[in-house]
C-alpha cells in the first residue's frame, strides 16, 4: 500500500481529539450516500413511468398505421393486410375502423371512441383481444341473441355506464341520415359480450370494440376512416419500417406512427426526467462541500504533521497526493454506499408497488421504478467525479503548507 493512502485512510480514523473530523467525515459520506441513492431513486422512477405507459400504450394500438390518401374509401383492406404482411420486420397487420358515438343506458351515459375489429387479425397488431377479463372476445365474431351486434367494453366505461356482460347498451352515432325533418342520428341497440382492461385508464375509461362489418354499418359505410394497423418487430423502427410500407404499396398511402401520435407525452416525460435528476443531483454537489470542508479542517488539525513530512523530505505532490485521496476515500465509500441504497430501494419500491397513484389521473395505479445500469454507471460516474473535484482545492491548500511557519509556534 502506498505512503500516501495509509496516511489518509489513518486520517479518516478517529483517534481521542481528532473525533470531530471523523464525525464530519462521516457526514460527508452519508451525505454523497444521500445525494447517490436520491438521484437513481428519481431515475429509476421517471423511467419506470415512461417505460409502463409506453408498454400500455402499445398495447391498445398499433405501431404504424396506413392511411389511403387519394381516395375516400379504402376497399382493399385485405389485399394491403397481405402485402404488408410479407414485408420483412412486420409482425401482423389488421384492418380497423374508428368513430365517436355516445353510448347510453338506463344507468348511465358516455362519449366512447369506437373500434371496428377483425379479432383473429387483431390479435397480431394489439393486446386488446387478449385483455378481456370478463366475457369472451370470440364473441365478436358473430351477432348476440336477438341478432344484436356484441360490443367489448373497457371496463372503466362499462362501470360508468352501470353494465356488464350480456346487458345492452344504445348507441348513438352522429353519422345519422338525411331526412324531410332534418339530419337522424344512427341510433342502434349493442350487446356487451365482454370488458377489457388495457391497464391504460384513457383507453378502459372510453373505448368500445364492434366486429368489423357492424362498424361499418353503423360509424362509416364508405370506409372513409378505415385504415390498416401494423404491429413490428422492433417497435423504435417505426420510421424505416414506414418507409419500407410505402415503398411496397407505391402512391396513394400515407402513414403515421406511434412515435408522432404520443410525442408531445414522451417529450414531457423525457424533459421531466432531466430536470428532475438535474435538480436532486445538487444533492450530491452539497454534499461534495462538505468534504471540501472536512478536508479543509484536516489541513488545518494536521499542520504540524504536514510540515514533519515535507521536512522529512515528501514532496509536494505526495502532500497534495494524501489529503486528494483522503477525499476519494470519501467519495468512493459514500457513491457505493449510495448506488446499493439506491438500487434495492428501486426493487422494493417496484417489487411492492408501494407508492400507488390515483389511476384517472396518471393512467396507471402505481409507479413502477425502472433502474437501467447504463444510467447508473452515469450517476456513479459524475458523484466520483463531482468527489474528486471537491479534493483539489483543500489539497494544493495542504501541498502549499510553509513547514518552517508551521512549526514556528510549536
Amino acid at each position: 500500500m502506498p505512503w500516501e493512502l495509509h496516511i489518509a485512510l489513518r486520517y479518516l480514523t478517529a483517534r481521542r481529539k481528532q473525533a470531530f473530523i471523523s464525525v464530519i467525515s462521516a457526514v460527508a459520506v452519508l451525505g454523497v450516500a444521500v445525494g447517490v441513492m436520491a438521484v437513481l431513486i428519481a431515475l429509476g422512477l421517471m423511467t419506470g413511468l415512461q417505460s409502463e405507459i409506453r408498454a400500455r400504450i402499445l398495447g391498445a394500438t398499433a405501431h404504424v398505421s396506413i392511411f389511403r390518401t387519394d381516395s375516400p374509401s379504402f376497399d382493399n383492406l385485405a389485399d394491403v393486410v397481405e402485402e404488408v404482411r410479407q414485408l420483412p420486420g412486420v409482425v401482423g397487420a389488421a384492418p380497423s375502423v374508428y368513430g365517436k358515438a355516445l353510448l347510453t343506458t338506463p344507468g348511465g351515459a358516455a362519449a366512447a371512441t369506437l373500434k371496428g375489429i377483425v379479432p383473429s387479425q387483431e390479435r397480431t397488431v394489439t393486446e386488446v383481444v387478449g385483455k378481456v377479463i370478463e366475457g369472451s372476445a370470440a364473441a365478436l365474431a358473430a351477432p348476440t341473441d336477438e341478432g344484436l351486434p356484441p360490443v367489448l367494453l373497457g371496463n372503466a366505461l362499462a362501470a360508468t355506464l352501470n353494465v356488464g356482460v350480456g346487458d345492452v347498451v344504445t348507441l348513438t352515432s352522429p353519422r345519422g341520415r338525411l331526412s324531410p325533418v332534418g339530419l337522424i342520428p344512427n341510433v342502434k341497440k349493442l350487446r356487451v359480450v365482454g370488458l377489457v382492461k388495457t391497464g391504460l385508464y384513457e383507453f378502459d375509461a372510453s373505448w368500445a370494440y364492434l366486429p368489423m362489418d357492424a362498424a361499418r354499418r353503423i360509424l362509416d359505410e364508405e370506409g372513409r376512416t378505415a385504415h390498416v394497423e401494423v404491429r413490428l418487430a422492433d417497435m423504435f423502427a417505426v420510421k424505416a419500417g414506414a418507409r419500407a410500407i410505402l415503398a411496397r404499396l407505391g402512391s396513394g398511402y400515407m402513414t403515421t406512427d406511434w412515435v408522432e401520435m404520443n410525442q408531445a407525452l414522451y417529450s414531457a416525460l423525457w424533459i421531466e426526467k432531466v430536470a428532475v435528476g438535474i435538480a436532486i443531483g445538487l444533492i450530491v454537489a452539497v454534499a461534495a462541500l462538505n468534504i471540501v470542508a472536512t478536508l479543509v479542517l484536516m489541513v488545518m488539525e494536521k499542520h504540524k504533521d504536514i510540515a514533519i513530512l515535507i521536512s522529512m523530505g515528501a514532496s509536494r505532490g505526495a502532500i497534495m497526493r494524501v489529503f486528494m485521496l483522503q477525499g476519494s476515500v470519501i467519495g468512493v465509500i459514500g457513491t457505493g454506499l449510495g448506488g446499493l441504497l439506491g438500487a434495492a430501494a428501486c426493487w422494493t419500491l417496484d417489487r411492492f408497488r408501494l407508492v400507488r397513484v390515483p389511476e384517472s389521473v396518471y393512467q396507471i395505479a402505481w409507479v413502477p421504478f425502472r433502474l437501467v445500469p447504463l444510467e447508473a454507471a452515469v450517476v456513479i460516474a459524475v458523484a466520483l467525479l463531482i468527489c474528486f473535484a471537491a479534493t483539489l482545492y483543500p489539497a494544493r491548500g495542504a501541498a502549499r503548507l510553509d513547514p518552517a511557519e508551521a512549526l514556528r509556534y510549536e
